[in-house]
């Protein structure tokens, strides 16, 4: 065991069995921000990304600065060129600064200067290259642009609207599915202090994706909005309309090219992709087009873009056409194939983003988004290398190129053929599909990397699309499908189990990206990472994604069971029995009437009687506060909430509820570590209470506690002193009652030791009962100083003071799981509701979580 270093030990001021909450700390975290101490820095761990992107923005002076903000609301800046990623977000505020940012800008003059506009309206300002953000404004409505003069950064333009909603913002021949209201852009002339509205056309429903302005001519700002290509030449005073030549005249995105030296800019823009009957098939309209009078009129580069779908044979490739064409003439799938029975021989795909290598005016990127957007051909990203004359398919996934089918068609075409795309721990689950998934953004760095996000993950070519590789995470050695992130999570982190009966296997649990377990370092050179491999999700095709809850067998850590909650395999119990390498249901519990992709019943605490473990115990949570995806089913058709319980190793379970109060929201349930027959419940409704049972759960009685809580979130019992301490609040901050609560003699009298409004979790080290950890998370419905602080806080003292523990953690206001380490104190555990996992370590530790 690891002891405490003595400058840490010199803190400790002994333990106080009367101790009281340490009124004056708590009364300050109350009524200002205050600072994370260095106590504990905590160090983010694999799966890289593993959720969705699409914001990532590189910066325009400097080759190594790139933001990225995924769509779990976290927030990162990299300044090594990708190769590791920091959090931005401040960690001593709310939690909720920078949300889905929209658009990074930085200045052209002063590198350090930027701002930043999220989708919602609010305004940042860096003045140290992204590395800090401050808040300046918030504005009223959705927002999709954010540009700055390139040769003078006092001026700045803004674009509302809800353009980049790539899920719900669908374009078709009448107009799209969401409008909303303006037709206006904001400007600036003083570095974003203030802004000015400026109108744009007659419309009332305009929605501004692109403006660029001219860096040979500043006067001139061009404006690409789903009413067309608009045009200023008085620096966005005055706006008239510019589409000629374009044959649709509704841009997805436009991008630009500049040679300082031999002043040449183009522009290019990719139209909407528009469908016109023609006898019984169809026309294509739209394309890539390119501008070289700065905006004035427009030159159709589209090329040999059109595909012959009778020459592509998968019939999900052409199913995805179909749904395309319905679409766009709003009807439906049959009566399109009926009335445009014969494929088109030339047609492309709905693609939305497009870029230029700012180094080669005639090397020009698409991407195109199969999953969410309208789009259908193979091929994640295209590109061009001759300024538009001809295409390829430039980034290529899955079993249609594996398979290899219409191999003749795209030789035929000069389109290289097999895919091209390296991926992480999700290479088997895109080798198995077709490109059923989406690109979501397209970026180029000025050194020409261009960037992707196919699926979950980013990726990124350094030989102009020849091949594509994820930045995402590092294999400890190569083969080993172990993990090391580089910083970018977008992972559901959720519950970790870190006794498994297996010193060094810590098993975690994760929305989307299924199970977990910490792997060998080997000759990994950073010592203090963590490397972690999946066990189930994508690694089998057709695995558990989202799971709830897991267990060991206490008597062979082979044997692991979990329960899922969305997705795959949902509202079942899963079994291995080979330490994961392969898994089965045993059990069918929950289900609903809704898509198996959405929430069923949030599933907590699965654990098994380490007397009999024929004996397994779970609960099913009707009042959701810390999980990721939603709330439960409207309707469960199969089984219900509350305290489950199954005598027959897993196979047969039953509700046992009696003795709980009407409606009982049961959160947490947690067995007595010397009476397995004995176990507690957190009830965390308006009726909340603590709940215990001798007998199994044949039957539950109140536990007096303090009359002011109201709501109890968890419930946790120190194996070595055998205390009690319950973690209380609401989401309003309006319980009384709030904070954790310690009880010394089995229930009978309880203190406070830790008062923040709403608290999800307290937990001691097995080893050492005067660590204590506490996770405070934000009250969303609450307003005022209650939502001051949030975050880990850690006691050396058994509760007698507290520590702020935030550094370096993004998403304080929604810590899923906090735990200290079972074998060593100076190590802490930490999983983020849209973060993945960080490791702690106690301020001058030197030796890795891992090492001997």
């Amino acid at each position: 065991m690891k002891k405490i270093a003595f400058w840490a030990l010199s803190l400790l001021l002994g333990l106080n069995a009367n101790a009281q909450v340490d009124k004056a700390y708590f009364k300050k975290l109350h009524s200002k921000r205050v600072e994370s101490t260095d106590l504990v820095e905590w160090k983010q761990f694999g799966p890289g990304m593993a959720g969705y992107c699409e914001e990532f923005w590189c910066h325009p002076t400097d080759k190594n600065v790139i933001m990225m903000s995924p769509d779990m609301f976290n927030t990162y800046g990299s300044w090594d060129a990708g190769k590791t990623w920091q959090t931005i977000k401040d960690c001593d505020g709310d939690g909720k600064d920078l949300p889905r940012i929209r658009k990074f800008t930085f200045s052209q003059q002063n590198s350090a200067f930027g701002l930043a506009i999220s989708g919602g309206g609010k305004l940042y300002r860096t003045e140290d290259t992204g590395r800090s953000w401050k808040l300046v404004q918030i504005f009223k409505g959705r927002f999709a642009e954010l540009s700055v003069d390139p040769n003078n950064d006092e001026i700045w333009y803004m674009g509302p609207g809800d353009f980049w909603n790539v899920k719900a913002n669908h374009r078709h021949q009448k107009g799209q599915s969401r409008s909303l209201p303006n037709g206006i852009i904001y400007k600036s002339t003083n570095k974003g202090q203030s802004w000015n509205k400026i109108q744009i056309g007659q419309y009332s429903d305009l929605d501004v994706g692109r403006i660029i302005v001219d860096p040979s001519n500043s006067n001139v700002v061009i404006a690409a909005t789903n009413k067309g290509v608009y045009r200023s030449t008085d620096q966005g005073e005055t706006w008239e309309e510019s589409g000629n030549g374009l044959s649709v005249n509704r841009p997805r995105d436009m991008d630009c090219f500049f040679n300082k030296k031999a002043k040449k800019f183009v522009l290019y823009l990719i139209d909407q992709t528009a469908f016109e009957g023609r006898g019984k098939t169809v026309d294509v309209k739209g394309g890539v087009f390119k501008s070289t009078d700065h905006g004035k009129s427009w030159q159709n580069i589209t090329g040999n873009l059109g595909v012959d779908l009778n020459k592509i044979t998968s019939s999900a490739i052409r199913n995805k056409y179909w749904n395309s064409l319905a679409f766009w003439f709003q009807t439906d799938v049959k009566t399109v194939k009926t009335k445009y029975p014969e494929l088109p021989k030339s047609v492309y795909s709905i693609f939305h983003r497009i870029q230029v290598n700012p180094n080669d005016k005639n090397e020009i990127y698409l991407s195109q988004n199969n999953k969410h957007d309208k789009a259908f051909l193979p091929g994640g990203a295209w590109k061009s290398a001759d300024g538009g004359k001809t295409w390829i398919a430039t980034a290529r996934t899955g079993k249609y190129w594996l398979d290899g089918v219409d191999n003749d068609y795209w030789k035929s075409r000069n389109n290289p053929i097999g895919t091209n795309t390296k991926f992480a721990h999700l290479q088997p689950e895109m080798d198995s599909r077709e490109e059923s998934w989406g690109n979501r953004f397209l970026e180029i760095s000025q050194n020409g990397t261009a960037y992707i996000c196919l699926d979950q993950q980013v990726l990124e070519t350094r030989n102009n699309g020849e091949s594509w590789e994820q930045i995402d995470d590092n294999e400890t050695e190569p083969g080993s499908k172990h993990w090391v992130g580089s910083g970018d999570s977008n992972l559901p982190g959720r519950v970790m189990l870190l006794e498994t009966g297996i010193k060094d296997r810590y098993l975690l649990c994760s929305g989307e990206h299924g199970l977990w377990q910490t792997a060998p370092l080997g000759n990994y050179p950073d010592k203090m990472a963590v490397a972690v491999e999946q066990i189930e999700g994508q690694k089998n095709h057709g695995g558990a994604h989202s799971i709830s809850s897991v267990a060991v067998h206490p008597n062979n850590p082979d044997i692991i069971y979990f329960l899922a909650w969305r997705q795959e395999h949902r509202g079942k119990l899963r079994k291995s029995t080979d330490g994961g390498k392969t898994w089965e249901d045993i059990a069918t519990i929950l289900e609903a009437d809704n898509g198996s992709w959405m929430g069923l019943a949030f599933q907590n605490s699965l654990m098994i009687d380490p007397v009999n473990p024929d004996n397994m115990y779970f609960c099913t949570t009707k009042k959701p506060i810390s999980e990721v995806h939603g709330p439960n089913a409207d309707k469960l058709t199969r089984g219900g909430y509350g305290f489950y319980r199954s005598f027959d190793e897993g196979k047969n379970w039953e509700l046992s509820n009696n003795g709980f109060h009407k409606g009982a929201s049961i959160r947490r349930v947690i067995m007595d570590p010397d009476k397995s027959e004995t176990l507690y419940a957190a009830a965390n409704d308006e009726n909340g209470a603590l709940y215990k049972t001798s007998d199994k759960g044949n039957n539950w009685k109140k536990v007096e506690i303090p009359s002011e809580i109201g709501s109890v979130n968890n419930v946790f019992i120190d194996r070595n002193t055998k205390y009690i301490f319950i973690s209380c609040g609401n989401e309003k901050a309006t319980d009384k009652g709030c904070g954790v609560w310690r009880s010394e003699n089995q229930g009978l009298t309880w203190t406070k030791i830790f008062d923040m409004p709403f608290v999800w979790q307290c937990e001691t080290s097995p080893i050492n009962p005067d660590i204590i950890v506490a996770n405070a998370a934000l009250p969303p419905r609450a307003k005022g100083n209650s939502t001051l602080n949030p975050g880990a806080y850690l006691s050396l003292d058994a509760g007698e003071t507290w520590n702020k523990i935030n550094n370096n953690l993004g998403q304080i206001d929604r810590i899923t799981e906090l735990k200290p380490d079972p074998y060593r104190e100076d190590i802490f555990w930490c999983a983020q509701k849209g973060s993945g996992w960080a490791i702690g370590y106690l301020k001058g530790t030197t030796k890795g979580w891992s090492e001997k």
